[in-house]
């Protein structure tokens, strides 16, 4: 049924932990003990990302290096500068922690598997998209943090030395240990891919149940409107619609060809849910974390309803005669 009517059972997951959250919030000792559970299970994700990633794809990432390139100017530039923009709406149209989470949102590395997933269902460049998905993944490790710092700092905020030498010993350690150990342990997790996808997804669910608990103990969200979740629903799309067309249009005007501009539409008009939400429950220890991840959880559900939509339609475009077919959204339709 949830194929049918085209919805991802883990966004239904999310859902479900926050509900929860507000129903039957973690207090006391079970907040401790959740918390506890998501810190272990942060270090075992990022483990598992440094020993699923093959040092030989990272280093394959150098070799098509315009199109990489063009994909992190637009993670990592373009994204935090539109964030920036953003910050003209502070107080009046967004509170300090949901600008903080706009913030967040734009210094996230791009996904992985829905990247790889799209691009590929698009007829795209899907080697291309591994490899620039993973390298971003990686990249991230230390830009994110970076980045977020900076960006929040020039505002009055940005984050501890207690933070910088938390993403090290969480995220960078067991990601370092990933890589070392992926030699004797690559073929297992390769094996065994989809238990440890659900415990991926478990984590995540820990991890957005125990920030949302905190909200809710903490009465957070009595500060949270209806009008305001809207304000950030239109603030997430705008950012979508604005890198997708920057991407669209440099893309073609810098010669790519449809197969690699598919990979850089989808790679770089993206954000990781998956890395976010561990990261933020590092980066944003003792805040309102509940209220920090709001926007990304908002992005997330959209771009994958919008890039499910496009995926389908750019693959009937590929499969159409070349006389009928316009290569892609933006593009003048003109005979291939």
């Amino acid at each position: 049924m949830l194929a049918k009517l085209r919805i991802d059972p883990f966004i239904l997951g999310i859902l479900a932990a926050v509900g929860i959250a507000c129903l039957l919030p973690a207090r006391g000792g079970a907040a401790t003990a959740a918390s506890d559970v998501s810190t272990i299970g942060v270090g075992a994700l990022f483990f598992l990302y440094g020993a699923r990633l093959s040092t030989s794809e990272a280093i394959s990432a150098l070799k098509h290096w315009r199109l990489h390139l063009l994909i992190f100017a637009a993670t990592f530039v373009l994204f935090p500068v539109l964030g920036l923009l953003t910050g003209f709406l502070v107080p009046h149209v967004l509170s300090p922690e949901l600008y903080a989470g706009v913030i967040f949102l734009c210094a996230l590395p791009s996904t992985v598997n829905s990247s790889i997933a799209f691009t590929s269902i698009a007829k795209g460049n899907v080697a291309a998209a591994i490899c620039s998905a993973s390298f971003s993944s990686l990249i991230g490790i230390i830009a994110t943090p970076v980045l977020v710092g900076l960006l929040l700092h020039a505002n009055g905020g940005g984050f501890s030395a207690h933070s910088v030498v938390s993403i090290v010993l969480q995220l960078l350690v067991p990601f370092v240990a990933g890589q070392l150990l992926r030699r004797w342990v690559g073929g297992w997790i390769a094996a065994h891919k989809s238990v440890l996808g659900r415990l991926d997804r478990g984590v995540i669910l820990v991890i957005v149940y125990t920030a949302f608990s905190e909200g809710v103990v903490g009465g957070i969200w009595h500060q949270l409107t209806p009008l305001a979740l809207v304000v950030l629903l239109v603030i997430d799309l705008a950012l979508f619609g604005a890198v997708f067309a920057v991407m669209s249009f440099a893309s073609r005007r810098l010669g790519f060809s449809r197969e690699d501009r598919v990979a850089i539409i989808f790679c770089g008009s993206k954000k990781s849910l998956a890395s976010g939400l561990p990261m933020a429950s590092v980066l944003f220890a003792g805040h309102t974390v509940g209220l920090i991840v709001l926007p990304l959880m908002l992005f997330h559900q959209a771009q994958l309803m919008i890039c499910a939509v496009l995926a389908r339609r750019w693959a009937d475009q590929a499969d159409a005669p070349a006389e009928d077919a316009p290569v892609l959204v933006g593009d003048e339709a003109k005979v291939s």
